[in-house]
């Protein structure tokens, strides 16, 4: 299925047979990795706080994106709906922007490697308080943390190693999921002093705006792929006509003031955030814009350069086809297997493991 060139240590290109397109990991650059898992709706916060950036990223770094479905199993899921959801976050990767013959877009399944280290790092390297303090954990377990599955509580092990499997240099994430990566990183250093340098301890990247879009029902709380209610999300697979008189009821705040002021002015703020990274402009500018307008004139115009989005959106994620990410995950788990492989078998020599 593929050829392998390896030349003068610099480039390793991968030509694939169906396009003859180039996949290249350039040891000159870094090299990052993140996932979301195949559950609830990705929704226009995960788009501009994440995808949107994955998009550039990709210029400057080898990138790995994952579809993290042992994950999603921490909770109970239809399993027909679970195989939908899979290739569905692919196709909004890509339909995104993010380019299969650029990046590396795998199914977390796929790999074996990732179960493996993750049985290696709960028995060297994780402890019971570590997992304790992930807030992530109490806030999806709730008041029943003792009938939830053992998975849900040790879940950001096995992102742990999702991560350390593939050397990588820096993890692209939002606030929510940082202390997650803090995790991981303390978990690599504490294997690495038990037992040698086996593991490379990634960075954080951290985008600013964009990083936290809040609910269009609840400014208070971050839009969510899992609220309960829709009112509090825009999908990205929402009817672009649904999702305009989704912003037409946003939330608002008491005065009519079109003006950035997060700690007083929360809906209007977010909604100011939505408008800036969807049209590219400054919120100084869209200010004066709007300077005497109400609320009413600013909505409707989001609601148009969201539902224009949506559309265009929403075109190229129905020119993908289910085939098309099928292969696309077997040919990137080809591609990465090898390495998860490679780093195991160092972690389990440095352990003894035969």
């Amino acid at each position: 299925m593929f050829k392998v060139i390896i030349k003068n240590n610099t480039n390793t290109r991968i030509y694939t047979n169906d396009t003859n397109k180039l996949i290249m990991f350039d040891k000159s650059k870094k090299t990052i990795f993140s996932g979301v898992q195949p559950s609830g709706n990705l929704h226009i916060g995960n788009y501009l706080g994440a995808i949107s950036n994955w998009v550039k990223l990709q210029e400057e770094y080898n990138c790995i994106f994952c579809v993290v479905d042992y994950h999603a199993i921490t909770v109970r899921q239809n399993p027909a709906e679970l195989k939908k959801r899979t290739i569905e976050i692919a196709k909004l990767y890509m339909a995104g922007g993010i380019d299969k013959n650029k990046s590396l877009i795998f199914k977390q399944s796929d790999i074996t490697a990732h179960t493996e280290l993750c049985w290696l790092l709960n028995c060297t390297s994780a402890r019971i308080s570590d997992m304790n303090k992930m807030t992530q954990f109490k806030d999806k377990a709730g008041k029943n943390q003792e009938s939830v599955s053992v998975g849900l509580f040790d879940y950001p092990v096995l992102m742990a190693a999702d991560i350390l499997l593939y050397n990588t240099d820096a993890v692209p994430v939002g606030e929510d999921q940082a202390q997650h990566v803090e995790l991981t990183r303390e978990l690599g250093r504490r294997f690495n002093k038990q037992y040698g340098e086996t593991f490379r301890v990634p960075e954080l990247i951290m985008r600013k705006e964009g990083a936290r879009i809040m609910g269009l029902d609840d400014p208070a709380k971050k839009m969510s792929k899992s609220a309960t209610s829709a009112a509090n999300y825009i999908a990205l697979l929402d009817d672009p006509k649904v999702a305009a008189k989704k912003i037409m009821r946003a939330v608002t705040d008491s005065d009519k003031e079109i003006k950035y002021d997060e700690k007083n002015k929360p809906a209007i703020s977010n909604l100011l955030t939505i408008y800036a990274l969807f049209c590219g402009e400054k919120i100084k500018d869209i200010e004066k814009n709007y300077t005497g307008k109400g609320y009413g004139d600013f909505k409707k115009s989001l609601a148009q350069i969201v539902a224009e989005f949506l559309v265009d959106f929403q075109k190229k994620y129905n020119n993908i086809s289910d085939e098309e990410v099928i292969f696309t995950f077997k040919q990137s788990a080809q591609i990465l297997r090898p390495i998860a492989e490679e780093t195991l078998r160092k972690a389990k020599e440095k352990m003894g493991i035969l």
